[in-house]
This record gives C-alpha cells, sequence and structure tokens, in this order.
C-alpha cells in the first residue's frame, strides 16, 4: 500500500488554497467555514435545501477544509482496514462532493483506481474534477442521484463519505439493500459518517445490516496531520481540531 508524504498533501493543498484565495480573502474564508460549521452542528435540516454550497464564502470554506479533512479521515480508515488490498480497478465515490473521499482510497491502491464519482452538485462535481486531476487520479464523475448509479462488481470499492446523514429516509432506504447487494457481487464497501449521534439516527439499523452481512463496524480516531496552511484556518475558526474522529461500515465484498 503505497505511502504519501506531507510533501505531496502540502502541495495539494497550495494549489487548493491558490485556487480558492484568487477571490477571497482568507478572513473571508474563516468566516465562512463558521458559518459552515455552524450549519452542520445546529442548522442540519438546511442541508438538504443546499445551503452548504450556498455562496462563493462557504463554497472555498468547504473545499478548503471539509473537503481535505474528508481526505484525510478516509485514508487513515482505509489504511486501517487494509481496503486496498488487494488492489481494485476503480472506486464509486457516491454522493461524492469535492471528490476528496474517493481520491483518498484510490491513490492508496497500488498503480492507483480511477474513480467513478455522482453528486447532485454541480459545483460539487466541477470542484472534484480539479481535484482528481491535480491529484493524479483518472476519474469519470457525473451529476445525478447517488441511490441511481450502477453498483456491484468485482475488483469496485464503493465509499459514501458523510453523505448518507444528509440523504432523506426514503433515499437511504433504497440505498441500504443496493450496498449490500454489490457486496454480495464483489464489491467492496465503505460508509462513513460523523462520530456525533444526531447526524446519523439510522446508524444502529445500518450497523446491525452490515454486521449480518459479514461485515465491520468501527469508532475511529486519528491524530490531525493537517498541512500547515490548513490547520491555520481550522485554528483561526476556533475548530483547532488535534484528533480526526469518525465512524465507519465496511463489508469486503465476497466477505472477505
Amino acid at each position: 500500500m503505497p505511502e504519501h508524504s506531507a510533501g505531496e498533501m502540502e502541495s495539494w493543498y497550495a494549489a487548493l488554497e491558490a485556487r480558492h484565495l484568487a477571490t477571497l480573502t482568507f478572513p473571508e474564508v474563516r468566516r465562512a467555514l463558521q458559518a459552515l460549521s455552524s450549519l452542520y452542528v445546529e442548522r442540519r435540516e438546511r442541508l438538504a435545501s443546499g445551503s452548504a454550497h450556498a455562496g462563493a464564502g462557504k463554497r472555498a470554506a468547504f473545499a478548503l477544509f471539509y473537503g481535505p479533512l474528508h481526505f484525510l479521515i478516509v485514508r487513515e480508515i482505509v489504511r486501517a482496514l487494509h481496503a486496498a488490498d488487494p488492489p481494485l480497478r476503480r472506486i464509486v465515490d457516491l454522493g461524492c462532493g469535492t471528490g476528496t473521499a474517493g481520491a483518498a482510497w484510490a491513490l492508496e491502491v497500488c498503480g492507483r483506481a480511477g474513480v467513478s464519482g455522482i453528486d447532485a452538485s454541480g459545483w460539487a462535481i466541477g470542484e472534484a474534477e480539479w481535484n482528481l486531476r491535480t491529484l493524479g487520479v483518472s476519474a469519470v464523475l457525473r451529476r445525478g442521484d447517488l441511490a441511481e448509479a450502477p453498483l456491484g462488481a468485482q475488483a469496485e470499492g464503493i465509499v459514501c463519505a458523510y453523505a448518507v446523514n444528509e440523504l432523506d429516509d426514503r433515499t437511504r432506504d433504497r440505498l441500504l439493500p443496493r450496498l449490500l447487494s454489490a457486496a454480495a457481487k464483489g464489491s467492496h464497501v465503505l460508509v462513513v459518517e460523523p462520530i456525533a449521534r444526531r447526524p446519523v439516527p439510522f446508524w444502529p439499523a445500518w450497523e446491525d445490516a452490515f454486521l449480518a452481512a459479514g461485515g465491520r463496524a468501527d469508532t475511529w480516531r486519528f491524530p490531525a496531520a493537517f498541512p500547515e496552511r490548513m490547520k491555520l484556518l481550522d485554528k483561526a475558526a476556533g475548530l483547532d481540531h488535534r484528533m480526526l474522529s469518525a465512524r465507519s461500515l465496511w463489508l469486503p465484498g465476497g466477505g472477505r
């Protein structure tokens, strides 16, 4: 499993910052990150309306903070689960956002896997295209309903990172059996969500379903290893992460 240097992460983050600070100042992004954090914690009912990506400031804050944050968390989980061994052909990123979860898994695969991503947001798809290209990951991305994406193939990894909690109940109920069916056909399925209970009331039922199918459920805490400029943004916004935390469900294809 390849290891990626802190320097590579720093280079990607520097390019990301140059992209978004071309039209916004650091204080503007800091304020937007504070507003975005408040939205996720206190006003989650507004997420379905697309409030997280409303306005250039919030989009930049998401791209500069939550995208790289998700990259780092998913990368650590993939490593801990040995989820890139044996090598996979492609990663299907459901609700791909800015593409960083799929990229994190793909980059861990020996020889690198391609990414097939789907998201409802046109802005997110554009951002994902830029991130994956900058990180050197081949990708096919499209705008659409993640619950309708074709699933289920050998040598395929499916990741749903911080996406299931934003679905309505009906869509979420449609997605679960499709993920279980995909794993039965050979796909390796990884679901990642926040550690807090409030955003994930569905988690006990999903955990039971994954465990019954031969999967596992984990709670993770990893030391935060942010690029220096991301660390500055984190501290300036009053978030000050010391540890990265998440919960995950993992179901290897064919019960591996």
